[in-house]
Order: C-alpha cells, then structure tokens, then sequence
C-alpha cells in the first residue's frame, strides 16, 4: 500500500495521501475490532478457523506495510510544510502510530491464533478428559438413579436432594463439556486438524485408486470377492470392506463379483460406481482358493467366517505407517480407516445420486439435526433389546441441551430412520415440539417380507446417508446399519468419534479381532463382581454398560468382571500394511 505515497511525499497527490490515509485507518478499524471478532468466532463453526487464519495472514501483511508507512513518515520534517499539508501530515503520523499501538494491545488477546500443528499427547489428553467427563457423569447418574428408584418412604427432602443433584449434576457435565469443546476451537489448531485430515483422506484415497486401477489388467494380481454373504446390508457393506482391506494388505486388485446380489440382481455397479476403470475381469492365467501365493494370478476370497489362515490386515487393525498421524487426529483410528474405504466403496451412479438429493431437497434436510436409528424388527429379543422412543429422546434432548450452550437453535429437528413405520407416528405425537424428519415407506420397505426389494435398498440407501449427514446420532450399535452410519460420517468431520450415543454396544466392527483396552490405572475391587488390575494389563472388552463401568476378560488373569471405564485407553492394533511408496503426495 505504501508504494501508492511514494518515496518523497512532496511528490505525492492529495488523492494519494487520502488513500493511505484509508488504508491506515482500515488498518486501525480491523485491529481494534478483533477482540470482538474473538468472541464471535467463539460461538461459530469451529470450521470458521480456517478463514480467520488466512484473516490473521492478511492482518499481518497490513501491519508489514504499516510498520513501513511509518518508516517512511518517520524521516519527514514535518516543519517544511505549513496549513492544511503539515496538519495532515501529523495526522497520518498519529493514525499509523495508532496503529501499531493497537496492534501490540491486542495481539495477545487474539481469540484464536493459529499454529503449526499440536504433539500427540495434547491431542490424546483433550479427547480424554472429554471421555473421562461422559464416564463420571455415567457413573454419578446411574448411582442417583438407583437412590430415586428406592425413594418409597423417604422423606421428601431426601427426594428433592436427589432430584436437584440429578438436575443440577446434568448442568455440570454439559458445562464441562462445552469448556473442554472450547478448548478445541481456541487451542489454535484447528486449521491443522482440517489440514491434516484432508491429507490423510487424500493419500489413501489415492492409494486406493493405484490399487484398483492397475496399468495393465490382463497381468494384474487380483483378489476376487463375491457379494454372497447371507445378511443384511450393513452386514454385506461391511463384508465388502473386509475384502477390500485384504486386497489393500495383499497389494491386489479388488474384483467385485456381484451379478445376482440379493438386494439388486444386476449387481452393484447398477447402483454405486464400478470398484475400478479399468480392471473388473476376474480372470487369470492362474487362479486358487485363499491364500494362494506370490505367483497366483486370481486368489479368491471367502467370507471372513471361513478364511484361513487369518491374515494381519483385518479389522480392528490399521496400517502401520499412517497409525501415528491417526492416532494423533482421531479419538477411535479404525472407524476413519472404514470410513474411508466405505468413502471408496460408495461412490453412486448418477441416477442414486439424483435419487438421494431429491429425498435430501424433499424432506428440507438441513442442520442443525441429530440423526436418531430405532430398531424394532428383526434382531429385537435376539441380537438386541427393546428400547422405547423415550430413551433415545433424552439423548437427543441432552444434545440440545449441551448445544445451546454453544449457539441459538433455531429448531430442534431429528432424522428419524426406523423399520417400523408407527415409530415415526409415535415420535410425532410425544414429542410435537421438534420438527421429526422421516419417510415411513422407508420404514415400511425395510419390513422381512419386502427387505430384498429395490425399493428397500434404495430406502435403506437413504437412511444411511441422512444419518450419516446428521451431527449426532442416537442408536444402538448392535445394528450394523447405524455403525455404517456412524463410519461415513468419520468422512465429514476431521474427528467425529464422540458424535454418537449408543443404547447397547460400544462401536465395534465385527466378531473377527476382539476390542482390546490397556489399563491406564490399577484398580483394586470395591464390590463383588469388580476386577482386580494392575496398570499395562491388557483387557479384552465385551461391553460398556454406560454406568461408569465395562465388562471385560483380563487378559493377564483370566478374569471376567465390571471394570471401571476411565481406568483404561484404547489398544491401537497395527499391522504391516504395504505402504504404496510408489505414491507420492504433493
């Protein structure tokens, strides 16, 4: 901007002086207003930081120019000009001196400053004290509840004491939260958490692409997967990306064989986009059974209940060499690495595009909304229980709750996905203050004697991508359907593991690898059925049961018992996955 004053003033137009008088006091406008931007930007979208670091770049590069304005008004002797010249002169002078003053005052109090990128043991403590909260209030509140359970002939204060800790205590964890949530909007690292994941998703994707579309087919190694599986379609999604890990692990082009699929008979690339461009034929000079060898052209994959011998590449593992800059990014690794092979995987033809933005504009789909998945065919009183409306809703309403600490919600609106299309009614009628998103003749279709339709998958289709799109879901991770949810919605967000809340299970991937923890913190048992630990043990998880406590199989002692869940950390499992050294990113 100063090259506009020029390097002698007296060679300077009155229409030039007036321009940098407006640049300087653009300058001081900026500076002044950035503490109130600090506190604007507290209350928005952490995805706003991104543009406040190239806003602070701009800001800094104004400040350069200022700092060299002054330079050049420095050396100026004011006293050789008279009138309406040296007034302004001495003006200007103040106004950049002004500027710089205001500069240094508020550049410590900037809300957020941008930095390079944050060390692992920052990113791991936030995200688990964030848990570490959930955990106690888990704890505390399951303990009131049984107090309130067992209120007949207690005195009424004794109740009321009861009642105000219930109420007050929910205050005290959603505070909390909001506070540490804070932290990660104001540590200055979110633009690397952006930065980062994008890479990240970037070079595997890219990996993914060179494994699939080899340069010549005719001579490319192949893992063939047929789509035969008996289950249902998260099952079967999931049966997919095992088979695309092994092929990934293998260093082998994964064919698809999906011709007579039970939910679509002409196949899979009917409804998402081929796995390749270039190589779909199964075909080789050689061809076996799993494993086959080195030299095998055409290895054909069973089901992963079959395969043997177990190779290292299935779930919950993941590639060694990307494992530290996962675990430094995600709360819970292995839900990215599906996410992204699922982000591979589920790329639609054009028509299931167009089908899934017309149910997108047709329900007025739009944020914020929490995504809530009910059960009530199939697996209820088999694989799952019966959970009523009323227990996924209080969790819809605690998210609310701990969101309007954060931002005005102009609505409260869910996207409800159920098989049982009274679901939908009933959460209607009870709860006639949030707008309920839903399509009951997607309920419908998922009904046992039409769940193999096309209609069905397209339905089912579509539930899957509304509740992945959502902020939060609400469900019961025994159902394949919400998992699958849960792993694209990984795609949306650098970290969304703790955008959930499940009735049942923790996540889990399958039955193939078990869920390991370490133990952080010895314990030494309080109540019968409670474990013994000692720090390092290894404990093989069955179960949070969401009261402070987990079941788990010590795999140091044999014993299965309660544990109490914030006395643990999560085992990353690695294997050595080929690392495609050939791809280099820019």
């Amino acid at each position: 901007m100063y090259l506009i004053i020029g390097k002698h003033i007296n060679l300077v137009g009155w229409h030039r002086i007036l321009a940098a008088f407006l640049a300087v006091w653009l300058l001081i406008l900026v500076l002044t207003a950035f503490p109130m931007l600090g506190t604007h930007i507290q209350s928005s979208d952490i995805k706003t930081s991104e543009r406040l670091a190239r806003a602070l770049e701009d800001l800094e590069a104004l400040r350069k120019q200022n700092k060299e304005l002054e330079e050049i008004f420095r050396d100026i002797k004011v006293d050789s000009f008279k009138g309406d010249q040296k007034e302004a002169i001495e003006n200007f002078q103040s106004r950049l001196t002004k500027a710089e003053h205001v500069y240094n005052t508020n550049q410590n109090a900037l809300f957020v400053s941008p930095k390079e990128e944050p060390n692992s043991q920052y990113e791991l403590l936030r995200r688990r004290i964030s848990t570490n909260t959930k955990e106690f209030w888990y704890f505390v509140h399951s303990g009131l509840l049984d107090l309130q359970k067992k209120t007949n002939g207690m005195s009424s204060d004794v109740v009321n004491t009861i009642n105000h800790l219930m109420t007050l205590g929910g205050e005290h964890e959603r505070s909390l939260l909001h506070d540490i949530h804070q932290i990660e909007e104001v540590d200055g690292y979110a633009a690397w958490r952006e930065r980062e994941s994008k890479n990240l998703s970037d070079l595997v994707q890219m990996r993914f692409e060179h494994l699939q579309n080899p340069p010549d087919c005719t001579t490319a190694r192949k893992l063939v997967c047929s789509l035969n599986k008996g289950c249902g379609y998260g099952c079967q999604l999931h049966h997919v990306v095992y088979c695309f890990m092994v092929a990934y692990g293998t260093k082998r082009t994964l064919i698809l064989k999906s011709k007579g699929w039970r939910y679509h008979k002409p196949g899979w690339e009917d409804i998402f986009q081929p796995l390749s461009k270039n190589c779909l034929d199964p075909t080789g000079e050689s061809t076996s059974n799993w494993p086959g060898n080195a030299q095998t052209q055409v290895v054909n994959l069973p089901i992963i209940d079959s395969l043997t011998p177990r190779p290292p590449f299935l779930p919950l593992t993941i590639p060694e060499d990307l494992a530290p800059r996962l675990i430094r990014l995600h709360g819970d690794p292995i839900v990215w690495w599906v996410g992204q092979i699922l982000k591979y995987l589920l790329k639609p033809q054009k028509k299931t595009a167009a089908t899934i933005q017309e149910a997108v504009n047709n329900l007025g789909f739009k944020h914020p909304i929490v995504g809530v998945h009910i059960r009530r065919t199939d697996k209820v009183g088999t694989e799952a229980a019966l959970h009523r409306v009323d227990e996924y809703m209080t969790w819809v309403d605690d998210y609310y709750n701990q969101l309007e600490l954060k931002q005005k919600v102009d609505k409260r609106r869910i996207y409800l996905a159920s098989d049982e299309p009274k679901v939908i009614k009933e959460t209607q009628s009870k709860y006639p203050h949030y707008e309920i998103l839903g399509d009951p003749s997607i309920s419908k279709t998922a009904a046992l004697s039409s769940r193999y339709s096309d209609s069905s998958l397209i339905g089912i289709i579509l539930d899957i991508h509304m509740l992945s799109m959502s902020d939060y879901l609400v469900c019961t991770f025994s159902s394949q359907v919400c998992r699958v949810a849960y792993e694209i919605m990984q795609t949306y967000y650098p970290d969304a593991y703790d955008r959930f809340k499940s009735l049942d299970d923790i996540y889990y991937y399958g039955g193939q690898n078990p869920h390991n923890v370490i133990a952080a913190l010895p314990h030494k048992p309080l109540k019968n059925g409670e474990m013994t630990i000692s720090e390092g043990d290894i404990i093989g998880v069955a179960g949070n049961h969401w009261n402070g406590f987990s079941k788990g199989h010590n795999l140091r002692t044999n014993q299965i018992a309660l544990y109490p869940s914030f006395k643990v950390k999560n085992k990353i499992e690695t294997a050595k996955f080929p690392t495609y050294s050939e791809i280099t990113q820019k």
